[in-house]
């Protein structure tokens, strides 16, 4: 499946229904005012409401889309209208498409003396890319590219115990208010990633500095925050990480260790939380002889622990896992993630570092989850090793694990594009299962061909049997598409309000063959709603109204639609806004 094969079945699925109508609006007005192709990255410009167009970005392989971006601001589920309208610009107007050189077609039509010119150029007119262009040039000439950077100066400490009282204040302020929400371990979250981007960055020391800051505010102001519920156990949690991850990316002196020591003792007593991570760190650093052992490859049943291994193990493993990748230590990260059981970590770096046969050999033994499928299957796509990446997810279809819908769209998409339309009908199918949808059904029946009356029942049984969350949406979309009314009727009989609109898209299909139904219905919900005396809520029940009528109107009974609206009268004259309403046209 080339990029361009995609179906707008295909694209509905990728997209809400809300994104899907503005990028069919965007598409229509002609707001993708650019697209160019080079070799496996499609770029386009839509034009928005800000003053310079969107860049929409994809990337594809033989398998599809790969990678989708926009510059835009939009973070809810699935793509965004301007992703939308691109997609849709490529399947109906694909000659808007501009064929361009490659990068490596563009490179390779230069000698060095115009590459030179050329760099030299854009240096002149874009000074800020002088040191990207000199950090490349040294990672190319130079066996092994340079630590980051070190800070110079050290950190104030200052401003960060004064967010962290502001914080908190905040929080009062809005418990008093009445909001139930708790933003406070959020808003110091933000802040404890402060210190967490300096140990990414192998500047422990500053790390250290804005933690110490952080933890001592949070203990000196947290008893007013705790008389209105305020909870610390997840704010020890988030402290005890980022400590753990200071102290291993920073060379502590045995002073300063036994300094560091009695405070994180006197805060986990003060906090009444838990700093065993951190303090286990300190003690253990990175020459705790299980863990030298385990760097040299001599794994046993109890990984990289004298004993028995405590419940934050799997943490601490982790955040080591980061700081030997940040450090470039592959061997060690891999013989550390094979002790520890990390095996979705262990798996994907094999297949980062090259190693594909190996990660394959190792995926047959190890590989336990579809969490660990799709991972690995993923890293291996992004190597390029396309059919070893199906093989994997195809796998992990029938492992144990979450995220059951979106490994098996990701596999039919995959096998799709790669010509395997067996795996990708079974795949479709499987996602179907997972969470209903009508674009899953939709590429069912694309893929079935001429199975599809075979395929179809089983495919009707799992939905009428389906109780996934959002499952109503589905089986209204589908049931109304088959003309299987009955069906439809059943999915929303005993909805609530919330699903009105649902509700509402059945009645307008039922009013001709139903119509005894939408009277009932209608009645029941509009009652409701008039009984309760709720004036801002008449209109609803006027809507419900509308459906009784024409149901009536439908069903040869005038003469009963009067009689009912009498009836409303007569027992409610005293509901102004509801006489009111009652007045108008499509009510009489």
């Amino acid at each position: 499946m080339s990029l361009f094969n995609l179906t707008e079945a295909s694209l509905r699925r990728q997209a809400t229904a809300k994104s899907f109508e503005r990028g069919e609006s965007y598409y229509q007005s002609g707001s993708v005012v650019s697209l160019t192709q080079r070799g496996q990255i499609l770029r386009a410009d839509v034009e928005g409401n800000e003053v310079h167009p969107y860049c929409v970005t994809l990337l594809f392989d033989s398998g599809g889309i790969k990678t989708v971006n926009c510059t835009c601001e939009y973070s809810f589920e699935g793509w965004c209208k301007h992703i939308v309208a691109t997609v849709l610009t490529c399947i109906r107007q694909p000659n808007k498409i501009e064929t361009r050189p490659t990068p490596d077609q563009l490179l390779d039509r230069l000698d060095p003396q115009q590459l030179r010119r050329i760099l030299e150029k854009l240096m002149g007119d874009r000074p800020e890319l002088i040191d990207t262009i000199d950090l490349l040039i040294a990672q190319q000439t130079e066996p092994t590219s340079a630590p980051p950077q070190q800070r110079q100066t050290t950190i104030d400490p200052a401003p960060f115990r004064r967010q962290v009282k502001q914080i908190l204040r905040n929080g009062m302020e809005a418990w008093e208010n009445g909001y139930e929400e708790d933003s406070v371990r959020e808003d110091l979250l933000d802040l404890i990633r402060t210190a967490k981007d300096f140990s990414q960055q192998g500047d422990g020391y500053n790390a250290s500095i804005v933690l110490e800051a952080i933890t001592d505010a949070v203990i000196d102001y947290w008893g007013d925050a705790s008389d209105y519920g305020a909870e610390n156990h997840e704010i020890s949690t988030d402290l005890d990480s980022a400590w753990t991850e200071a102290i291993l990316s920073t060379e502590l002196t045995t002073p300063e260790q036994r300094d560091l020591k009695e405070k994180l003792e006197g805060w986990q007593d003060r906090l009444d939380g838990d700093f065993e991570m951190s303090l286990e760190a300190l003690r253990q650093g990175w020459d705790y002889p299980p863990l030298m052992r385990v760097f040299q490859g001599k794994i046993t049943e109890l990984g990289a622990w004298e004993n028995e291994s405590p419940y934050y193990a799997d943490d601490l493993a982790l955040l080591r896992l980061q700081i030997l990748e940040r450090q470039d230590r592959y061997e060690e990260y891999l013989y550390l993630a094979q002790a520890e059981g990390q095996t979705k970590q262990y798996l994907t770096m094999l297949a980062q570092l090259g190693r594909v046969a190996e990660a394959m050999t190792e995926a047959t033994t190890q590989m336990g989850t579809k969490e660990e499928a799709f991972a690995l299957a993923k890293t291996l796509r992004e190597q390029g090793a396309l059919p070893q990446a199906l093989e994997i997810a195809h796998k992990g279809l029938s492992l144990e694990g979450h995220g059951a819908a979106d490994l098996a769209t990701w596999t039919s998409d995959l096998a799709e594009g790669l010509g395997d339309r067996t795996i990708a009908l079974e795949a479709r199918i499987q996602a179907f299962a997972a969470q209903p949808s009508l674009g899953d059904y939709q590429k069912v029946k694309e893929l079935a061909k001429t199975e599809w009356l075979t395929v179809q029942p089983d495919l009707l049984k799992t939905l009428r049997e389906s109780k996934q969350w959002g499952a109503s949406q589905a089986k209204v979309d589908i049931f109304l598409e088959e003309g299987l009314i009955q069906d439809a009727i059943f999915t929303v009989q005993g909805l609530d309000f919330y699903y009105s609109d649902l509700i509402h898209r059945v009645m307008d299909v039922a009013i001709q063959s139903k119509p005894e139904w939408v009277i009932e219905n209608a009645r029941v919900r509009a009652e409701d709603i008039i009984n309760r005396g709720k004036a801002d809520a008449y209109k609803h029940a006027a809507n419900w109204l509308r459906k009784m009528r024409l149901a009536f109107l439908a069903a040869e009974r005038q003469d009963d639609w009067a009689v009912y609206r009498t009836h409303l009268i007569q027992n409610h004259g005293r509901k102004y806004k509801l006489m009111g309403l009652l007045e108008q046209r499509d009510l009489k």
